[in-house]
């Protein structure tokens, strides 16, 4: 497996709660800021380049290891001691190697898989969280066609949240979602999307001038 580092280029990760926008935002602000874009299809198309097959990265889509492994990390704060799940562990350090290749060559967006903390050495890392109600969420899902009824879709929503933030939570020690963990938090249910991308925009031309990073703190 290759080595791949990040060697401060600009690389904007965005977390999101599902349904808020992170996908179309992040395309609309690599253009905007003009960087390359990664989300899970991009990703699994560098994979090659790291020696890594497409099937491994697939199987970290943003889920956390075993239910038992989960229990007793959680409740035991036990996975060091038990040594984690070497599968999940051996995946995510795939996943890992991938997005350190992507974030060496240029400035880029990722959205999503913990890339703020993969790349949190990175002087030029910045981290933005979106979220949004939940009933504004569904509404959104709805009417871009992905669930029938705004009941379905609140469902889809809370699984991938739970689903998203296990895998955060385990993998990083920190927590999902929590302000204080990222540079830029924004409720996209009170901007319309290039409004987002605007906001964002500012802030990483901000860092670019300052040409470091405040990392959040660990919480």
């Amino acid at each position: 497996m290759s080595s791949c580092t990040s060697d401060g280029n600009l690389v904007v990760v965005i977390g999101r709660q599902f349904g808020s926008g992170g996908r179309k935002i992040g395309r609309m602000l690599a253009e905007r800021i003009g960087a390359s874009y990664y989300d899970k299809e991009l990703l699994l198309e560098a994979a090659g380049e790291c020696g890594i097959t497409r099937e491994t990265l697939a199987a970290a889509d943003e889920r956390r290891p075993s239910p038992l492994r989960w229990f007793l990390h959680g409740a035991y704060g036990a996975s060091d001691g038990l040594g984690g799940d070497p599968l999940a562990e051996n995946i995510y350090a795939a996943v890992a190697n991938v997005i350190r290749n992507v974030g060496s060559k240029g400035p880029c967006v990722i959205v999503g898989r913990t890339a703020d903390h993969i790349l949190r050495e990175n002087p030029m890392m910045v981290s933005v969280f979106l979220h949004a109600p939940l009933e504004h969420r569904a509404k959104c899902l709805v009417g871009r066609g992905e669930h029938a009824t705004e009941r379905q879709a609140t469902e889809a929503a809370r699984k991938a949240d739970r689903q998203r933030e296990n895998f955060y939570n385990y993998f990083t020690g920190r927590r999902w979602g929590t302000a204080a963990n990222y540079h830029l938090c924004v409720d996209s249910s009170q901007l319309d999307d290039a409004q987002i991308v605007e906001v964002i925009a500012s802030y990483v031309e901000i860092r670019r001038k300052n040409g470091r990073q405040r990392p959040p703190e660990k919480k």
